[in-house]
């Protein structure tokens, strides 16, 4: 009787085999959602927390010292600047600011020739920053020359001064608050919205969560404060031209780093660690050549504040708002009714079938990346005017990806107009929050939106279930 025959083992197949018929296997959407809102609560729940700990820590008291006396301002303190500009926009020089901790003096400093001026406290806590009124130019109209706020450690502290004449006819009351803030929110969401769907886009063309998408909106205010302050050009012209470049940084994205990472058989969680990577080269380059502190543009920085009913608002918070409707509302042409737009929505919903029925998948995929790419640098200088006091900030475009990845996973990731309700819901209930929150504590309300979301609908709104495993 012949002996039985062994059968033969297939030896298993080497990490970054891809050849044909080797198995494989790649994380379900489902579990890459999961992946992904697990590390933005970690990283949201780690920023949060260290600027609550570094603005509880407590605070050497004073020392006691003449009235008219200062103390000397130590450099292992905490910086505080800003930059003060009249009625009419004009910077304001040679403008004192005195900081105060417990109604004893702690700083001051004086403002230079673009009004800009900086002072160090000795330590997180709360001071009240008051203008020296003696100081100021006549004729200048204060409307806020004392404000308290929270310094904290490792973040950037920026004073607002309001200048102007006080607004007549202006209702008050809790109710006329909550309208405020309810348009404040509708404002907030949608720059986050315009910043967003080119993230939500990217996931759903390419399956990549882009941890770098936040510096590209840093990149187009840092863009369009070069071309406006230091070139001299209209802030509309600059802003122009930013979207230009973002396009140009998203095309060179797509074309340096992730096609050829596809190419290559790289995975979706390696691809992640690569946008992280990104993300955080570019943030301190940014870092190198723009520098820590908040510059302002040149134009549109004061302007008068014009009553709609209960509501107040400036030229700059209604044109970003009627930018941001112009703008999604021709993103959604876009995806409906052009050629382009049909080819995304397909290689969105299958890749493998959109390429044999015809479409160039590559070329489709570089056009997501440059779209992605102008509408975040758009963002950003939408950003920075309407929410920033028209100042730029490195870490500006960090600071709001926690927020984007709520609203594109509240949405539902990989849809553009489950981005935008997501982006809405987010911003409105971040304003909102101040009614029970302190200010600097606001953006948690985004961060309990995301977990809550992850916990009851992972999909996100308009979302489809997919299954684990």
């Amino acid at each position: 009787m012949p002996p039985p025959r062994t059968p033969l083992r297939r030896s298993a197949p080497r990490a970054g085999d891809v050849r044909a018929g080797a198995p494989r296997r790649s994380p379900t959407p489902a579990a890459v959602r999961w992946l992904i809102g697990l590390m933005i609560a970690l990283i949201g729940t780690i920023t949060l927390s260290g600027t609550a700990l570094a603005a509880a820590a407590p605070a050497p008291a004073p020392a006691a010292a003449p009235a008219v006396a200062l103390p000397a301002q130590s450099q292992d303190g905490i910086d505080v600047s800003g930059t003060l500009r009249d009625q009419n926009g004009q910077p304001l020089a040679g403008v004192t600011i005195v900081a105060a901790r417990d109604g004893a003096p702690v700083a001051q400093a004086t403002s230079q020739a673009n009004g800009r001026w900086e002072l160090t406290v000795p330590a997180a806590g709360s001071y009240t920053f008051r203008l020296d009124e003696s100081t100021l130019p006549p004729g200048t109209q204060v409307l806020q020359g004392e404000t308290t706020r929270e310094v904290a450690e490792g973040s950037l502290n920026t004073v607002v001064f309001r200048f102007g004449e006080e607004v007549q006819g202006a209702a008050t009351g809790g109710f006329a608050t909550f309208l405020r803030l309810l348009v404040d929110g509708i404002r907030f969401g949608l720059v986050i919205g315009i910043s967003a769907i080119g993230l939500s886009l990217i996931f759903g063309t390419t399956s990549l969560t882009n941890f770098a998408h936040g510096e590209m909106v840093t990149i187009g205010a840092v863009v369009a404060w070069y071309i406006n302050v230091v070139g001299g050009v209209q802030l509309i012209p600059a802003t122009i031209i930013a979207v230009l470049v973002g396009a140009a940084l998203g095309a060179a994205n797509e074309l340096g780093i992730w096609r050829r990472l596809r190419r290559r058989g790289a995975g979706l969680i390696a691809q992640l660690v690569v946008s992280i990577g990104l993300s955080i080269a570019l943030r301190y380059l940014i870092l190198i050549f723009f520098g820590g502190r908040s510059e302002s543009f040149t134009d549109y920085t004061a302007q008068q504040v014009r009553n709609y009913g209960p509501i107040a608002l400036t030229d700059k918070d209604l044109s970003a708002i009627v930018i941001a409707v112009v703008v999604l509302l021709g993103v959604a042409l876009l995806l409906q009714r052009t050629r382009i737009g049909k080819a995304m929505r397909a290689v969105s919903d299958n890749r493998d079938l959109a390429a044999s029925s015809g479409i160039n998948v590559d070329r489709v995929i570089l056009f997501v990346w440059m779209l992605g790419g102008g509408l975040a640098t758009l963002g950003g200088v939408l950003f920075a005017l309407s929410e920033l006091s028209s100042t730029v900030q490195y870490e500006m475009g960090f600071r709001l990806l926690l927020l984007m990845f709520a609203g594109v996973i509240l949405g539902g990731l990989g849809t553009a107009y489950g981005a935008l309700l997501g982006c809405l819901i987010v911003g409105i209930l971040v304003q909102l929050s101040t009614l029970v929150l302190p200010l600097d504590l606001k953006y948690l309300g985004g961060l309990a939106v995301l977990i809550v979301i992850l916990v009851f609908r992972p999909q996100g709104l308009l979302g489809s279930k997919a299954r684990i495993g």
